[in-house]
């Protein structure tokens, strides 16, 4: 894996109550290794995970009752000081600036205008993950939000992304293109079956068989928010950890 192009995804965090518990609910369901991070000013208590010895995604403290748990995707920009401007001439928030982790990465973390967060990530030495769409990594990221239409001009302004609309049955299903490259996509929260759940990002970690990582998730404590559904790219499911952190897996569609 080459290191991640401006604008495009380049490492997942979770944020989360309880660290360590969610550590033993990952490690075993996507044969994750776990280590410490390395010392750093925003790095207390933070975990790093490896696939296969690389490392693949992070989970630390900051979750709470303003922000439950959750899945966070950082972005790769070179230069998180003018990403952040972007988000506020956009009409997105800044909720942490810019932090230094020497020969690391500079990282922020903003909220898009229906207050999706999100964060970017400028090498310092760590261009972020180091392995993408192999089982145990991340191999999707989609946003999903009650204002697509402001998303669409939101996230163009600040990354340069170009939407790619195509009907999903009774939605319009985005795909987010970048120099003629499919890097995110946006599902629009239309009907009452979303409930209260807020705008946010999805994260897909890519897996070898759906149905039996979705069984694991159950067994570990975790929970099926949607059982495994085939789609033309794959098939997927929603799921929960044991703190109600949501995300996705995708893997072959099952052999009929």
């Amino acid at each position: 894996m080459t290191e991640p192009s401006p604008g495009t995804p380049a490492w997942v965090d979770l944020f989360t109550t309880d660290p360590v518990g969610a550590a033993r609910f990952y490690a075993p369901l996507f044969g994750w290794a776990v280590a410490g991070a390395d010392p750093g000013p925003t790095d207390a208590g933070h975990l790093v995970f490896h696939q296969q010895g690389r490392p693949v995604a992070g989970s630390g403290p900051g979750a709470g009752p303003q922000q439950p748990p959750a899945w966070v995707i950082y972005l790769a920009t070179d230069d998180a000081d003018a990403a952040g401007q972007r988000v506020t001439a956009a009409g997105g928030r800044v909720l942490t600036g810019p932090v230094d982790i020497p020969g690391s990465r500079r990282t922020a973390l903003f909220a898009d205008p229906a207050g999706a967060p999100f964060g970017v990530w400028q090498s310092l030495g760590m261009p972020g993950a180091d392995v993408f769409d192999v089982p145990g990594s991340l191999t999707w990221a989609e946003l999903t939000t009650r204002e697509w239409d402001r998303a669409k001009e939101f996230y163009g302004s600040v990354f340069g992304w170009t939407a790619d609309d195509q009907p999903m049955g009774p939605v319009t299903y985005t795909t987010w293109q970048l120099a003629g490259r499919s890097v995110a996509g946006m599902m629009p929260m239309i009907g009452d079956d979303w409930g209260d759940l807020a705008s946010h990002w999805m994260v897909y970690f890519a897996v070898s068989d759906t149905d039996a990582v979705a069984d694991a998730a159950h067994r570990l404590g975790g929970q099926v928010f949607l059982p495994p559904t085939d789609l033309p790219r794959g098939r997927f499911a929603v799921l929960t950890d044991p703190q109600g952190a949501l995300f996705s897996i995708l893997g072959p569609t099952a052999p009929i």
